[in-house]
């Protein structure tokens, strides 16, 4: 076992953050990682689990051990008739796995394509693209409590899955470390592509009469890369803010003042309004303050210029939150509590 002191955590998030980890350990190994949790000089220290770092906003230096998952592998476990079983280990990138389920022709994981992160974190917050969520092909995942380390496995029902949240964001916040991920795929596709411009560039591209799962997830990279920045290039943790789910009623009578409003159905009097068109009303679109800003393609990503803290970041998305610009925001106030214009614009990383 290898721990190291005071590592820079700048390459592994992806806002670029230069900030430190008092300890830092990389898991591989199950053994290993009990063997740091139930150490006596690790065992009440602060731990932050780190998977690809696009999930996480640092604002300083973390006094206490950083994990970084590092377990690796993808396997075939099982199949029938209709589904395949795979294994994906916790550390493994998110896209290398649906690239692997594309290669083989397994269906389900295409339209969260290009996603940035690792597999182990996908579940903490039930990741989700272009009308799915990865609670549509999950079965069960491995984990290992941080104070005990216990190993558990929990079903879909006891992962408690929700709009980008689940139990790990909840009732079980910071206390398993996820090791592997299993995945329930489909042998024939279940093609959903009427989310956003899907089908409008299936269309253009003549693919619609001869539809697969390769060419769906090619158009949702291109239309991925034509909005959200290449963190390699312009620090960012792609979309911030969740999307907020409103009454329809409300929304109605948002709608009669905004007729171009967008909405998707979010369950029974209940619909699900873009976030990203709320800002960009609201005029934060393509705005820089400093060394950090909202992206020119997307309202609703926040990006590191070069050189912006974490604390001046999370400061933007205050700003934001709370319509500190043009003395509000009259359409965001027709959703959120009165005097706080954006305030429901639920702010989406984990702050550090």
């Amino acid at each position: 076992m290898y721990v190291q002191r005071n590592q820079s955590l700048k390459k592994l998030n992806t806002f670029g953050i230069d900030i430190k980890a008092k300890y830092f350990f990389k898991a591989d190994d199950i053994d290993d990682l009990k063997n740091i949790l139930l150490s006596p000089a690790f065992k009440k220290m602060p731990k932050l689990i780190l998977g690809g770092g696009s999930n996480v906003l640092f604002t300083k230096d973390f006094d206490g051990l950083v994990l970084k998952n590092n377990f690796k592998g993808m396997r075939f476990i099982r199949e029938d008739e209709q589904f395949v079983w795979v294994e994906i280990q916790g550390g493994e990138e998110w896209h290398d796995f649906v690239l692997f389920c594309l290669e083989h022709n397994w269906a389900g994981a295409e339209n969260l394509s290009l996603i940035p992160g690792s597999v182990g974190a996908a579940p903490m917050q039930n990741i989700g693209a272009y009308g799915i969520e990865i609670e549509s092909i999950f079965d069960h995942l491995l984990a290992i409590h941080l104070e005990t380390g216990q190993l558990r496995s929990f079903t879909k029902e006891e992962c408690q899955f929700a709009y980008r949240s689940s139990i790990f964001k909840t009732s079980l916040k910071g206390q398993y470390f996820i090791l592997n991920v299993t995945f329930k795929l489909n042998k024939q596709p279940n093609f959903k592509v009427s989310y956003g411009a899907i089908q409008k560039v299936l269309a253009e591209r003549s693919y619609e009469n001869n539809l697969n799962i390769q060419k769906v997830s090619e158009v949702i990279c291109d239309i991925r890369k034509s909005k959200l920045p290449d963190p390699k290039v312009l620090g960012n943790s792609g979309s911030f803010f969740k999307n907020p789910i409103i009454e329809k009623k409300l929304f109605e009578n948002i709608q009669s003042q905004y007729e171009q409003a967008p909405s998707y159905p979010a369950g029974d009097g209940f619909v699900k309004v873009p976030a990203a068109w709320l800002i960009e009303q609201c005029g934060w679109k393509g705005k820089k303050i400093g060394q950090t800003g909202t992206y020119k393609n997307h309202a609703l990503v926040l990006v590191n210029h070069g050189g912006a803290t974490g604390q001046e970041i999370f400061d933007l998305a205050q700003k934001i939150q709370t319509g500190q610009m043009r003395g509000g925001c009259d359409v965001a106030e027709g959703i959120a509590p009165p005097g706080q214009p954006v305030a429901f614009l639920q702010e989406g990383r984990q702050i550090g």
